[in-house]
């Protein structure tokens, strides 16, 4: 009887798959580490950052978009964005930046690791800086500083028809600027339009009569943005129609305009099931956005893409050891892990995001239907099959031997929105967090970047 839990992967997926496989030792590997090494050596609850596939995933996205460029004849360039807000760890913006790319920023404090980061000698002054987001006075002044100081292609994206003259009361130099449109929600949000950005029907007017005839600023970007990322439905493919045909409009008024943005990402792999066909899409926008433009007789703009996500989240993982078993009654077993959903991913709870779930070792035992809960006293704080899309197997649980297990490609916005060194519920301590890198050679270095949190380091932000 093939009932064990290699088994129950092996029939269930297609096995092995693209960083991931299990060879004699029924250990798991990812990416070709050895993680029960890794595990070993630091212990669970554990955080781990691969650095290499932030750059995969960066040359994965520009040979898609060039080739599809390459396939239709189409004369514009593509740009490569990394949105900051993903993750701003250090480790992170230094790999991105290797792979020649620009930046994408959402708040003030985002120029002050802009300026970081080319004190650094990361970046020049020549670099793309997208600043997005709705913009209070501080992120004004910082963005203003950023192109006194020579920053000469920062691009402020307005988000709402003042900050116009704010941003203009401090320039001492031309600006590059792009406009934001207020694209429409999918059909099931609980709001028609986006709160974000300028709407459709006032962006030509809006530069006619505010931008048109200022001295300080060249209007060069038309940002597109819609929250579910880049999806093959009719909402985004109708969302995407309508914003060329914006940028159509503009650019027959507007000669300076040459760039589209076309921001929110492709998804990541977010199950051992994950289908989707990145290379059709990417030429599907650049087909659709050239036929437009060709139609109107306007030349196809520069491509920039937004990707955060995309870039980062596949690089992620973390790791727990389940600490004990509780059968609460004839159905329910609860394998307790030694860390918090609600705190580590806090996306599982707040929004059922769906991450890949495996165990790390014994897969040659006997497979039994768990659920998963955390340390917190809070009810919510587990790990289901709503998360999960389906139920979920594990190793048969012993009390002789550990069972570890991972959660993959966790590498994007948890760490921020769980409060990472700071207070979070219960006063659950940050994991520990490991950043993994190869050589030229390809052999694995490791090193911790943060020990777990202390109780100190808690008390001290608390006041005692």
């Amino acid at each position: 009887m093939r009932n064990k839990y290699f088994d129950l992967i092996d029939q269930t997926f297609d096995w092995p798959q693209e960083g991931f496989e299990v060879e004699d030792d029924n250990t798991l590997r990812w990416n070709g580490i050895y993680l029960m090494d890794i595990i070993k050596q630091y212990g669970t609850p554990l955080k781990v950052t691969y650095l290499p596939k932030i750059s995969e995933q960066i040359q994965k996205a520009k040979r898609m978009f060039n080739v599809a460029m390459a396939k239709v004849g189409y004369e514009g360039e593509y740009n490569y964005c990394y949105c900051t807000k993903s993750s701003h760890f250090s480790f992170v913006l230094e790999e991105a930046l290797k792979n020649d790319i620009h930046i994408e920023t959402s708040s003030g404090f985002d120029i002050n690791l802009i300026e970081a980061l080319y004190e650094e000698g990361d970046i020049t002054k020549d670099r793309f800086i997208v600043c997005n987001g709705f913009k209070r006075p501080q992120y004004i002044e910082n963005i203003a500083r950023l192109v006194n100081n020579g920053f000469k292609n920062t691009i402020p994206v307005f988000d709402n028809k003042n900050e116009i003259n704010q941003l203009e009361e401090q320039l001492e130099a031309p600006c590059k600027i792009g406009i934001r449109i207020a694209s429409e929600e999918e059909p099931k949000f609980e709001f028609y339009t986006s709160r974000l950005g300028v709407g459709y029907k006032d962006i030509v007017s809006f530069y006619s009569e505010r931008i048109k005839n200022n001295k300080f600023f060249e209007l060069k970007m038309l940002h597109f943005f819609i929250n579910t990322g880049i999806n093959d439905n009719a909402y985004y493919w109708s969302e995407l129609l309508k914003c060329v045909n914006v940028y159509v409009a503009l650019k027959k008024v507007c000669p300076s305009l040459d760039s589209l943005n076309i921001g929110g990402g492709f998804p990541i792999k977010n199950s051992l099931s994950f289908n989707y066909d990145y290379d059709y899409m990417a030429e599907e926008i650049i087909a659709q956005i050239k036929q437009i433009c060709n139609s109107a007789g306007v030349k196809e703009p520069d491509i920039f893409t937004e990707f955060g996500s995309f870039t980062v989240g596949e690089s992620g993982a973390t790791f727990f050891s389940i600490l004990d078993q509780k059968k609460q009654n004839d159905r329910e077993n609860w394998n307790m892990i030694d860390g918090s959903f609600m705190t580590s991913l806090p996306d599982s709870w707040a929004i059922n995001r769906r991450f890949i779930l495996l165990a790390i070792n014994r897969w040659e035992k006997q497979y039994e239907r768990v659920l998963l809960g955390g340390l917190t006293c809070d009810s919510d704080d587990y790990y289901n099959s709503e998360q999960h899309a389906n139920a979920i197997y594990l190793p048969r649980f012993s009390q002789e031997e550990k069972q570890f297990i991972g959660f993959f490609h966790t590498g994007a916005y948890q760490e921020s929105l769980g409060g990472y060194g700071g207070i979070q519920h219960c006063l659950m301590p940050a994991p520990k967090h490991v950043v993994i890198d190869r050589d030229n050679e390809g052999n694995i270095h490791t090193r911790l970047f943060a020990k777990e949190q202390s109780y100190k380091s808690m008390l001290k932000i608390l006041g005692y």
